[in-house]
């Protein structure tokens, strides 16, 4: 079973938090970020090369050390308060008519190394090491990681008991989205939250987050080595979590652009294509296209035109859990066959699209020139991901996509 504990967090001064709270540093460019970011924001501090002129590179020395010290002035002005106890959160998001409802937590880096934690992507190391720089230098974790766990009756009870009474926070960011956020200080439900987590759930599933969370790892492996007197409990082995039952998630789908068609004419690559697809055009009045309606049928833009493709029998074997995957078929019968990119994650021809922007997205990058084609997929499903997880297998790159994100600087995890 999973370890957790409670925590006294870091968070902003009650009234503070639309002002200090902002979306996760992966979200934004630092030209964004700083057109975004008021005074108060988390901005500052995970994203610091937004206060020099011109902005500052990610990477350089003077942003990680603006960084640190943003992170103290926060608190020396009183914009991020410390709580009295260690507890548990409650941390809602609203996206539409959706609620869905996360404990924050901190976990445990040994269930990491030890594969209670669960992954289905791999990770850069570039972008890990730079993730495992943030945590080092301030000896925190500013921004929370998303986990997902099977769904567990008593512990929806507490969530359920808790949302009835009003939040500590509760306000609609940016982009329409609904955040609140609720303090669970009572000692005896502290108590039960951990004793339920540590004797019944098996298991945490890496959403959202995997650079951060191997990076907290990396940083605690770093702690334990330099310590002699090293048990276990100490605070540098936990970081940070938001943990959501799978059944409220949703994935939306993870689309792809191509720059051109590999030297094929729209005429031979639609020929191409109907080697292991069945190929029709839409006839729809939506101009915004259909999005794919089951598994193993895609939508396709190319020449002005939405197309609707469906995978032959036989191309791909449902009882593999990777090769069940729509981005496997369309990578290997498409991406790697007809237009020969062989690398997700360094071939320049390849963008993705998160489905949170709509088709139109696909075909306004299409009729803009910028790309020759666009492919919308089905999105996978949480069990899908679940059972990846538990086969120990990984997912290709830029499978999933989690909405709404966490929103940054609700809660901070210090060591």
């Amino acid at each position: 079973m999973v370890r957790v504990k409670p925590f006294a967090a870091l968070r902003p001064r009650k009234g503070l938090e639309t002002e200090v709270s902002a979306p996760p540093y992966d979200v934004l460019n630092s030209a964004e970020a700083k057109a975004l970011a008021g005074e108060k924001s988390l901005l500052h501090i995970t994203k610091p090369e937004i206060d020099f002129e011109p902005i500052a590179g990610e990477h350089e020395d003077r942003t990680y050390e603006k960084a640190v010290a943003n992170f103290k002035l926060w608190q020396q002005k009183g914009w991020l308060v410390r709580d009295d106890s260690e507890n548990y959160y409650v941390y809602a998001q609203t996206m539409g008519e959706r609620t869905q409802y996360g404990i924050v937590l901190c976990a445990h880096t040994d269930d990491y190394s030890s594969g209670k934690i669960k992954k289905h992507e791999l990770t850069r190391k570039d972008k890990e090491d730079d993730r495992m720089i943030h945590v080092r230098i301030q000896s925190a974790n500013i921004e929370p990681v998303f986990f997902a766990f099977k769904d567990n009756d008593e512990l929806g009870e507490i969530v359920s008991r808790t949302v009835s009474d009003a939040p500590e926070y509760s306000f609609t960011d940016e982009n329409g989205f609904g955040h609140a956020f609720w303090v669970i200080d009572d000692r005896a439900t502290v108590g039960r939250i951990t004793e339920l987590f540590e004797s019944s759930v098996d298991a945490f599933y890496v959403a959202d987050g995997h650079h951060r969370t191997a990076a907290a790892a990396r940083v605690g492996a770093e702690r334990r080595a330099a310590n002699p007197t090293h048990t276990g409990d100490e605070e540098y082995n936990f970081f940070m979590a938001v943990c959501f039952p799978e059944s409220q998630l949703k994935i939306l789908d993870y689309n792809r652009v191509v720059r051109d068609l590999n030297g094929l004419s729209p005429e031979a690559f639609l020929k191409a294509l109907e080697a292991d697809f069945e190929v029709s055009p839409c006839h729809s009045e939506r101009s915004e296209g259909i999005s794919p309606s089951r598994l193993h049928e895609f939508s396709m833009y190319l020449g002005g035109k939405w197309y609707r493709l469906v995978a032959k029998p036989g191309r791909y074997d449902d009882g593999d859990p990777i090769g069940v995957l729509d981005v496997t078929i369309l990578s290997r019968l498409v991406l790697d066959k007809i237009l020969g990119i062989k690398d997700l994650r360094t071939d320049k021809r390849i963008d993705f699209v998160g489905g949170i922007r709509g088709l139109g997205e696909l075909s306004r990058r299409v009729d803009s020139g910028e790309m020759a084609v666009a492919f919308a997929l089905y999105p996978v499903s949480m069990h899908q991901l679940i059972d990846i997880a538990d086969t120990g297998n990984i997912m290709p790159p830029k499978t999933t996509w989690f909405e709404p994100k966490l929103r940054s600087g609700l809660a901070i995890h210090t060591f």
